[in-house]
Formats: structure tokens, sequence, C-alpha cells
């Protein structure tokens, strides 16, 4: 492991499961210090170097909370330096029986919170931590979905309009962060082996040209080259992780 003065540091939400657990493991075996960011409290099933000590308790959907975040996590920031901010936490609510919600179904207050989680959180983050991600030349990646450019079978109508302008934002966020030297890009995960696949989705396995799930390490995979100096020059791409399901 590095020196502590050496090491790399990513800001990283929803790393308690799936994509998100990944994550983690991926940029800490490559050194990397990890502060984590969730609703919920440190998990002891989450054995990464420091996990506890580095973990933030925030509720993501609350933008109070969210603002509040972000002086806790500068002060946690060793030598003032972010080098990469992953927003992973994406929330989608279901109906009573686990159905999709459309734009019909879906309650107005369920909108506010999918967006305030899914869309204006790493607004909110990656303007706060301007300073410190400019400062490490560092880099911001988002996590879209395939829900975001099509009608997803499962993904609700709430999820996908907030992936496809997260997507959006990308774009944004790179043409306004590159000046200060920050990179920001994005992937777009198709249907990647996790504890809350839908039942049905075997179904479009069959369809995906590679005819297999995605794996969480896969797209972590693609976070790190996003993060790292191999993508120096590589902003306002959303790379599709999804064994060609776009296509």
């Amino acid at each position: 492991m590095p020196d502590t003065d050496q090491r790399k540091t990513l800001l990283l939400t929803g790393a308690s499961r799936g994509i998100g657990h990944a994550t983690v493991r991926k940029f800490a075996d490559e050194g990397w210090r990890v502060i984590s960011c969730s609703r919920q409290p440190f998990s002891t099933e989450c054995p990464w170097p420091s996990g506890e000590q580095d973990h933030i308790q925030v509720d993501l959907s609350d933008p109070r909370q969210t603002i509040a975040a972000v002086e806790e996590i500068r002060a946690r920031l060793e030598g003032g330096k972010l080098h990469a901010l992953v927003n992973n936490a994406g929330i989608s609510p279901k109906g009573p029986e686990g159905e999709r919600l459309n734009t019909i179904d879906t309650e107005l207050d369920a909108w506010g919170q999918v967006f305030h989680v899914n869309f204006f959180a790493p607004v909110v983050l990656a303007r706060g931590l301007i300073p410190e991600l400019s400062a490490a030349r560092g880099a911001v990646v988002n996590v879209t979905s395939i829900a975001g450019s099509r009608v997803h079978p499962f993904a609700g109508a709430a999820y996908a309009t907030s992936k496809a302008a997260l997507a959006a934002l990308t774009r944004e966020m790179a043409h306004d962060f590159g000046p200060s030297g920050v990179r920001v890009n994005a992937i777009a995960p198709g249907e990647v082996e996790t504890s809350i696949l839908s039942e049905g989705t075997d179904k479009i396995v069959e369809r995906l040209p590679l005819r297999r799930l995605g794996q969480p390490s896969e797209v972590a995979d693609a976070i790190y080259y996003l993060c790292s100096d191999q993508s120096s020059y590589v902003s306002g791409a959303e790379i599709e992780v999804n064994g060609a399901q776009h296509v």
C-alpha cells in the first residue's frame, strides 16, 4: 500500500452493493483511499481498508444533507485533493408487486426523490468539490444506464429519465469543468449480475449479442479506466458497458 501522502482519493456514492461494491474493491486493490457515501451506516460486509472511518452517512434524496456533506468530505480530504468522484448512487422505485412504474403510475413525490438522488446529488457534489478536483486534475464519472436511451421493461420512468438527464449533464459538466483541468465522463451499464435483478432478466440476456450478464467487476474496470491516467484526454464521453445491448 502506498504511503498516505502518495495515495489518490476516490469519493464514491452508493458503495454498499453491486457495482459500487466492486468499484471500491477495484480502487482499493489499486492502492486508492476510498471515501464512501450512503444513507446506510457502514456495513461489516464491506471489507475494504479503513472503510468505516472513511464512510459518510448521508441521505442523498435530501438536498440539505447533501450540501452539508460537501463540507464534511472537504474536511476529510488530505492535502485538499480529490482525484476522482464517482456518482454511482441511484434509486428506482417499484410498485406494490415489484412492477415497473410508468409516467402515469409514479407519484410526484417519488419523481422528486429519484431526481434528487440520481441527478441533483451528482451536481451538488461535483460543483461543491471543484477546488479539490481541480487541485488533483481529477475525474468525475457519472453512472447512467441503458435505460436512459430506451424504454426498459423493468426500469421505471422516473429512473430512466433521470439517467437520460444525467447523460446530458455529463456533457455539460465536461464543457464547464474542463478549463479547471477536470475530466467528466459517464458509463452506461446494461444488465449486470447483482442482487437486485428483476425476474425475467434471463429473457433479455437471450437477446444480447454476448449472451450473458455483465459482472460488477467489469463495470468497475471501466470506471477505473475513466479515473486513471490512461484516459487523460477522454472527457464528455459516455461508455456503453452492456455487451452490445445498445446496438
